[in-house]
């Protein structure tokens, strides 16, 4: 979780109009009073420029008790239809998209649908009944304006593959546009209206209104001047139509796209962009499964539209339930209770806090906001944390704070303003018992190779052979076959290793350190090419490189970095958390930097010189009195003792401790000091200085 809003977010009257329509929150007006959410709303997929933007262009929604869907409207929510057990419903917007093909053969459709999905698209296979036949269209994408869907088409128009598959046959546009019927009581009766525009070869959809009220919208157009053309085809056959208004509706489709089948379809509802709120809220007390979030399964009821183009998936809870999750999501059920009550306040303040921080929602399901993963993450002691302080949030003068946290603190917490450059009063620097990360982890061995490479090994495959080499530093043996040097002390599969070694192999111990964990870390080595593409759009202005020396410049009081100096001129970023991204993605900003090449020297005369580019030869002079410049890797041995590895290309390595931006609590500390016998009052207060725990 990790944010950098200082003051409530002030809401304009039509705005808190619109809200009341879609939530329940409730605060008393007298000084001090404890605020209180009834229901909160976590947008799981939101399109929110510059906060969080995680998109699908469908939603399949499915419970084992059956799902009733309808609109939610500022009257309250209406029951529109039923699905049965397990059975699953789809949810799109109704909106532009590009038709690839429209094909009697299921084969090609399928064929056409894997070729978009290979080549990064988004494409559905739909079916509808067209002159007494099964046709099956498959269209890609979902774009909210006709230009967007237009440059689409201009794409996939160019694909020879995709139109080799498609026979030849060119895309076109489809959009939002129909005409529609009169009104039907039944879906029977509007399903023989179909019938009669299907059997004359135009598109025709079952619509649904209202709880009892159906029609039948014919085409699915991008502009006036095609829907046009379906008016006069539609009227040769003798139909009256009118344009569809863009009031609620649910549009029925049957789409094959999950099954890859032609055989029983899933239920796919359209609805307008713009105008509607599609509601489904579970038939029986079991939850809902989200097929698109991994196939999470959630309490309470979901709430789908359109916001800022794309389908938004609003997940609608009681907030004390919501917190069952959250705190499972945040720490190990595992852990002390008292550290998961600590959880559970700090998570209730913190989403209070934010009110509706993200328009149509309070919260949204990632640490953004706080990690929450549906029921998964439920377990009895979490539902214990949260129940045994229900209602408990944390004040400073009367006031709801920001109550931050992270994973770690790397032993002590951040200071606010070294974090993002805003002073709080309640979030300070204290030292931070975090070492209950590295308990039971292995030690690693920094190790030099024969070939003169450098990597990590853990400690239980190496044995001390009792030597040392001729330059003093002591040696180890492997005692297993194939073991592998990793680049970091942790068994990573995804990242390439130094090398293997075969069993009897002997190595120099350059250094021992705890396997990489929420306390300390290692990161890199990093050339200069990729911290140049990691500061890329993290910067307030381009940084060239080629970097030669990055060094710390600034350091806030619990010791973080603050600034960076880039070939000696100041690392343009927003604020100091900034860094994390800006170097390679580092844990926290609690770090050192080690400057690969940079070897400082001293002459005969005292004198110091120091190289920190290979463009600066490097002379030796060996036991033969002859002088050679160093072209490889140099090991060197410092005044006390102790062997560096250097390189000849420049590059930079990070060892730090800590993960996250360390403000506010320690979640590894609250375990530390819950392990200490401290309750979950002591630890609040502890992180948050001078807040009062209060109930309503």
């Amino acid at each position: 979780m990790k944010t950098n809003r200082w003051s409530y977010r002030r809401l304009t009257l039509l705005t808190i109009i619109g809200l009341l329509l879609i939530s329940t929150w409730t605060a008393k007006p007298s000084l001090g009073a404890v605020p209180k959410l009834d229901s909160i709303r976590v947008a799981i997929f939101l399109q929110f420029p510059g906060k969080y933007q995680v998109n699908t262009p469908v939603a399949t929604l499915s419970s084992s008790g059956g799902l009733s869907v309808g609109m939610r409207k500022p009257s309250g929510t209406e029951a529109w239809t039923t699905l049965g057990a397990d059975v699953p419903a789809k949810f799109a917007v109704d909106d532009y998209k590009v038709k690839i093909v429209e094909t009697g053969s299921f084969d090609t459709a399928l064929k056409v649908q894997k070729r978009i999905q290979s080549a990064s698209g988004a494409g559905f296979i739909t079916s509808l009944t067209k002159n007494g036949k099964t046709v099956y269209q498959v269209a890609e994408g979902s774009y909210s304006t006709a230009a967007d869907a237009a440059a689409a088409l201009k794409k996939w128009s160019a694909d020879s593959e995709l139109l080799g598959i498609a026979g030849g046959v060119a895309p076109v546009l489809s959009g939002p546009l129909h005409l529609e019927s009169a009104a039907y009581k039944t879906r029977d009766e509007a399903v023989k209206a179909a019938d009669t525009f299907s059997a004359a070869g135009i598109d025709a959809y079952i619509a649904q209104r209202s709880a009892a009220s159906y029609t039948v919208m014919v085409g699915a157009e991008a502009d006036a001047a095609s829907l046009e053309l379906i008016k006069k085809k539609a009227g040769a056959a003798g139909a009256t139509l009118k344009q569809a208004s863009a009031e609620p509706y649910l549009l029925y489709r049957n789409d094959h796209t999950t099954s890859g089948k032609a055989a029983n379809p899933a239920q796919l509802f359209a609805f307008p962009a713009g105008t509607a709120k599609v509601w489904v809220a579970p038939r029986s007390t079991a939850s809902i499964k989200l097929t698109e979030r991994s196939n999470r399964t959630y309490r309470g009821e979901f709430e789908l539209s359109e916001f800022n183009g794309k389908l938004a998936v609003i997940n609608e809870l009681p907030f004390e339930h919501y917190l069952y999750s959250v705190v499972g999501g945040e720490m190990s059920p595992s852990w002390s209770i008292e550290a998961l009550k600590a959880q559970a306040v700090s998570a209730r303040t913190y989403a209070l806090y934010q009110g509706f921080g993200f328009q149509i929602a309070h919260v949204v399901d990632s640490v953004t906001s706080q990690a929450y993963y549906g029921t998964e993450k439920e377990k009895p002691e979490t539902i214990r944390a949260v129940d045994e302080t229900a209602g408990e949030v944390m004040l400073y003068k009367g006031k709801l704070i920001e109550a931050l946290f992270s994973s770690s603190a790397g032993g002590q917490t951040a200071d606010a303003k070294e974090i993002w450059g805003n002073s709080v009063a309640y979030l300070q620097t204290v030292s931070s018992p975090d070492k209950v990360s590295e308990k039971n982890l292995h030690q690693w061995y920094r190790v030099a190779l024969p070939s003169g490479l450098t990597g990590y090994v853990r400690d239980d495959l190496l044995d001390d052979t009792g030597e040392v080499n001729q330059a003093g530093v002591k040696t180890m043996k492997v005692n297993t076959e194939g073991t592998k040097v990793r680049v970091l002390p942790i068994i990573q599969d995804s990242v390439p290793l130094v090398g293997q070694l075969g069993k009897g192999t002997q190595v120099a111990i350059l250094d021992r350190v705890v396997q990489n964990n929420e306390m300390s870390w290692i990161r890199g080595p990093f050339t200069s090419n990729d911290l140049v593409a990691s500061m890329k759009g993290r910067t307030s202005s381009a940084v060239s490189g080629p970097i030669s020396s990055l060094e710390i410049s600034k350091q806030g009081v619990s010791g973080r970095v603050t600034e960076m100096l880039v070939n000696g001129s100041p690392l343009p970023i927003k604020y100091p958390d900034s860094l994390r991204g800006a170097l390679g993605g580092l844990p926290s900003t609690l770090f050192q930097v080690d400057e690969t090449a940079k070897v400082t020297m001293i002459g005969a005369g005292g004198e110091t010189r120091t190289r920190s580019t290979s463009a600066q030869p490097i002379y030796t002079i060996g036991a033969d009195g002859k002088v050679k410049q160093q072209d490889d890797n140099l090991f060197v041995l410092s005044g006390d003792g102790k062997v560096r590895a250097t390189t000849k290309e420049t590059s930079f390595r990070f060892i730090g401790t800590g993960n996250g931006h360390g403000v506010g609590m320690s979640q590894y500390g609250a375990l530390g000091l819950a392990q200490q016998g401290y309750d979950y009052s002591y630890i609040l207060k502890y992180y948050y200085k001078d807040v009062t725990i209060a109930k309503e």
